[in-house]
């Protein structure tokens, strides 16, 4: 089973015009759905049969809501509930793809909110740890009142249990988390150079990794995934999309590498499916859905090459605090890249 926890969910709500324009009346398509990237990530592993149950705080009349659609939608989940009211998130996306975003803040989780939500997870990963194929999602940035540590916290109950952690968030709490050990951390190309304070992407990975991550996944839109591990790095690009909907692709390619990690999938193939399920997302007008006939064709167009080998290690003057150095006498990468 994977657990997904999305600590600040949404009702997601989606706006869909010819173009968007400032000091004029729209009327738009609409729809409303239950959202947060852990909740787009469940949706996605059930749309794909996998065994997955998300985790969520909710409250207010937004909340229920969120409770409502995920029972409509059949999506497995267990929600806790709290005082605050859940968020509203309106994304505005026009013909030409372009998505316009306006993310409410979202609610304070208190001290006694927060330890239900540990013992849930606790409890659920606890069945999971029975299943081989158990894995821990965390995506998101923090409700307020968390400290930044809260999913290190998570990370050491899942690893006790020897569940596999992914992790997909950014600033503080990404860095708080790597000493827990992750399976794989995931942030964007932004989000990794942000944390880091560093221009290159490469290195910016680098260093996650000597801070603890086991893997970290970087994304960077129609360049797609690069993963650098202790063996070697993996790059994933998929096929070349004109127009489209981004919103929620990172999460698709979450719940591709949940799947791979917990099938025991190799790299190559997990970032090749993480990019396919990512373009099949940009297809659709919201997140957590995928066009099933494009993802097929996808993963079928993309085709992967071994060009070398690379070993990342630490630079022998470095202390555990500083940023490890990649090894200069060899490099790697698998291209997946559309044949059209």
């Amino acid at each position: 089973m994977i657990v997904t926890v999305t600590l600040n969910p949404a009702l997601d709500i989606t706006y869909t015009v010819p173009a968007l324009k400032a000091g004029t009346t729209h009327r738009p398509r609409v729809h409303a759905q239950a959202g947060g990237k852990g909740v787009n990530v469940a949706r996605t592993l059930h749309a794909l049969g996998r065994d997955t149950v998300a985790v969520l705080p909710l409250g207010g009349f937004d909340g229920e809501a969120v409770r409502a659609e995920l029972e409509t939608a059949g999506v497995p989940h267990h929600a806790i509930p709290i005082a605050g009211a859940t968020r509203r998130t309106v994304t505005v996306v026009e013909e030409s793809g372009l998505a316009t975003g306006f993310n409410e803040a979202g609610p304070e989780i208190g001290a006694e909110e927060w330890a239900e939500i540990c013992a849930a997870v606790a409890s659920l990963l606890e069945t999971a740890a029975l299943d081989t194929a158990a894995v821990l999602v965390l995506s998101g940035k923090l409700p307020r009142g968390l400290a930044d540590d809260v999913y290190s916290e998570l990370i050491t109950v899942a690893e006790s249990l020897g569940v596999p952690t992914i992790l997909d968030t950014e600033g503080a709490p990404l860095l708080a988390a790597l000493a827990a050990g992750p399976a794989i951390v995931k942030p964007n190309a932004h989000e990794l150079l942000d944390a880091t304070g560093l221009t290159d992407p490469r290195a910016a990975a680098s260093e996650l990794l000597g801070r603890g991550a086991r893997a970290v996944v970087s994304s960077n839109g129609p360049d797609g995934l690069t993963a650098l591990t202790a063996e070697g790095t993996w790059t994933a690009r998929p096929p070349r999309i004109d127009g489209g909907n981004p919103t929620g692709a990172g999460d698709a390619s979450v719940a591709a590498l949940a799947r791979g990690l917990a099938d025991g999938s190799p790299w190559p193939e997990m970032l090749t499916d993480a990019a396919a399920l990512s373009a099949a997302t940009v297809l659709t007008d919201r997140a957590g859905v995928f066009d099933a006939d494009a993802y097929r064709r996808f993963r079928s167009e993309i085709r992967s090459e071994i060009r070398s080998e690379a070993r990342p290690e630490l630079s022998p003057e470095a202390s555990p605090e500083v940023s490890p150095e990649l090894s200069s006498e060899a490099s790697s990468e698998i291209s997946a890249r559309s044949e059209s």
